[in-house]
């Protein structure tokens, strides 16, 4: 499942509607620390590991495509 997810910076929410994901990190967008808050809180939203998620587009941009597998990864 594919989700499209715009993040706002400075606010703590997360909300979702029609396969879409409003996302606001407190983490600054350097090093990867955003993303990592973004699927950490995604996850905790659908109580899965985050070994279940990936940004699969938009890794350096605010506006990311998001795919949740409902399977666990292969080593």
């Amino acid at each position: 499942m594919f989700y499209k997810v715009s993040v706002s910076f400075y606010k703590d929410f997360i909300k979702i509607k029609d396969g879409e994901i409003e996302i606001g990190v407190m983490a600054k967008p350097l090093k990867g620390k955003a993303n990592s808050e973004i699927i950490r809180k995604i996850a905790k939203h659908f109580g899965i590991s985050r070994s279940n998620l990936r940004i699969v587009a938009g890794v350096k941009s605010m506006n990311k495509v998001v795919e949740i597998s409902t399977q666990n990864p292969k080593k």
